[in-house]
C-alpha cells in the first residue's frame, strides 16, 4: 500500500510573507497539468472559467457540481500537487450549509483503500477560497466569519482563505477591510485575500495588520518582487489565465477570418497535449 502525500502541509508551508508563491488558477485538467509541468508548486481553480464552461454566471452558486468534478479529476491527475479552489461564497447562506457543501464536494472516496489519495481531514482538497460578497453586494462581516469558523471546526487542516471584496466591488474603504481582516482571522481563517487594483501602500498596510498570510491578485502594475517587498505571501492569477487563453483563441480565429494563414509558430503541438500524464 502506498502512503498518501501530505499535500496539505506542503500547501500551508508555501505561504511565506515576503516570499510569495504564484498560484495559477486552472479551468480544466489540461491547464492544471501544464501549470504543474511549468514548475508551479500548487494549483487553484478559477470560478469564472468553471462557470463559463457550463454556461453559468460566475458567483451564482451554479458551479458547485462542476467545481467538485474538476477537483476530483485534478486530484486523480495530480496526486502529489497541492490543490485549492475558488469556493465562491460557500454555496450556502448558513454556516451549516457551507460545511455540508464542502463535505459533499470534496469528501474522499474510501472505495479503494489500497490506492489512497492525499486527503486533508478526509477531503481531497487542501484549501478553499471563500468570499464575503454575492451578486455584487457585501455581506455583513459576521456572515463570513461564521462560515469560516464552522468550516475550520469541521475541517481543521483545510486552509481557508477568507476573501474580502470591499475593494473588488469598488468600495474604497481601507478601514472596513482592516476590521474584516481581524474578524475573519479571529474566526480561524488561515489566510486573507484582498482582490482589487491595490496600490503598494495599501497592500503594505494590509500585510502589516494581518496576523495570517495575505493573498493578492497578480497585478499589471507590480512584479512579484515588488509584492514580496510589500509583505505578500501568495499571488493568485484569478481568472487572468483563462481570459488570456480565450483572448488568444479569438486573436487566432481573427487571423483566419482575415484571410491569412493560421499562426502556429508559438502554439503547443497537438501531440504535447496527448502526452500529458
Amino acid at each position: 500500500m502506498s502512503t498518501p502525500i501530505d499535500t496539505a502541509s506542503t500547501f500551508r508551508g508555501l505561504h511565506i510573507p515576503g516570499d510569495p508563491f504564484i498560484l495559477p488558477c486552472a479551468w480544466d485538467v489540461a491547464s492544471a497539468q501544464l501549470f504543474a509541468e511549468a514548475g508551479h508548486r500548487a494549483v487553484g481553480t478559477t470560478s469564472l472559467g468553471i462557470a463559463a464552461a457550463i454556461g453559468a454566471a460566475d458567483e451564482d452558486r451554479e458551479a458547485l457540481t462542476a467545481t467538485a468534478n474538476l477537483v476530483a479529476a485534478l486530484r486523480r491527475a495530480l496526486p502529489e500537487q497541492p490543490l485549492t479552489c475558488d469556493f465562491e461564497d460557500g454555496y450556502g447562506d448558513s454556516p451549516e450549509s457551507v460545511v455540508a457543501a464542502v463535505r459533499e464536494a470534496f469528501a474522499a472516496d474510501p472505495a479503494d483503500p489500497a490506492d489512497p489519495v492525499p486527503t486533508t481531514g478526509g477531503l481531497i482538497i487542501d484549501g478553499i477560497n471563500i468570499q464575503d460578497s454575492r451578486h455584487g453586494r457585501m455581506s455583513e462581516t459576521a456572515v463570513l466569519a461564521a462560515k469560516v469558523s464552522a468550516v475550520k471546526e469541521a475541517f481543521p487542516d483545510l486552509f481557508v482563505n477568507a476573501r474580502i471584496d470591499t475593494f473588488w466591488l469598488g468600495q474604497d474603504n481601507l478601514g472596513e477591510v482592516l476590521c474584516r481582516i481581524d474578524a475573519y482571522t479571529d474566526a480561524g481563517a488561515d489566510g486573507i485575500f484582498v482582490p482589487g487594483d491595490l496600490d503598494l501602500a495599501t497592500i503594505e498596510t494590509i500585510t502589516a495588520r494581518s496576523r495570517v498570510p495575505v493573498n493578492v491578485l497578480a497585478s499589471p502594475r507590480y512584479s512579484r518582487t515588488m509584492l514580496a517587498e510589500a509583505g505578500v505571501a501568495r499571488i493568485s492569477t484569478g481568472s487572468l489565465l483563462y481570459r488570456a487563453a480565450m483572448s488568444e483563441a479569438l486573436r487566432s480565429l481573427a487571423v483566419l477570418a482575415d484571410d491569412r494563414p493560421a499562426e502556429t509558430e508559438n502554439v503547443r503541438s497537438y501531440r504535447s497535449f496527448t502526452e500529458l500524464n
